[in-house]
């Protein structure tokens, strides 16, 4: 067992409210999604409510406005997930559900094993990512900085 964990936080805008029609086969498919992410290894923590998911959990005023969160053991296994399961299929289609992204959409940071991010911790780690690019602080899959510990053993 590591001291750090990799949180993730992706959000997007939808093209309608989760109960709209326009977004039935994305809501038809987030349990499995879900289930799939939580027996992937690697996987300790989602982002949900009472529902089983994140989309009726509000961080603004803006309905259309979703979150998605997680905590996974390290970079590697959240990108297995990501782009070596039945999740990629998912992706393939966002454009369906989602409007196209002006910023980065999606950002990765190390938290303290046993940490359970809040959702305002990955608003601010976004908008981090968003002001100043890639850094340890926030950073995404393409420009990956390493743990803590790890980046502290390098110096």
């Amino acid at each position: 067992m590591t001291d750090w964990h990799i949180a993730q936080m992706n959000v997007a805008d939808a093209v309608a409210t989760p109960d709209d029609p326009k977004l039935a086969e994305f809501m038809a498919q987030l349990d499995e999604i879900n289930a799939l992410a939580e027996a992937s290894p690697g996987f300790v923590w989602r982002l949900k409510s009472d529902s089983g998911n994140a989309t009726d959990i509000l961080v603004s005023d803006d309905p259309y406005f979703l979150i998605n969160m997680s905590v996974w053991e390290g970079v590697e296994a959240l990108f297995d997930y990501v782009y070596k399961t039945a999740h990629t299929d998912v992706m393939r289609r966002r454009k369906e559900w989602f409007k196209p992204p002006s910023a980065p959409y999606m950002v990765l940071w190390w938290v303290p094993a046993g940490h359970v991010p809040t959702p305002q911790e990955g608003l601010d780690r976004l908008a981090h990512l968003r002001a100043n690019g890639p850094t340890p602080h926030a950073f995404p899959f393409r420009e990956r900085f390493p743990a803590p510990a790890e980046a502290d053993a390098a110096d």
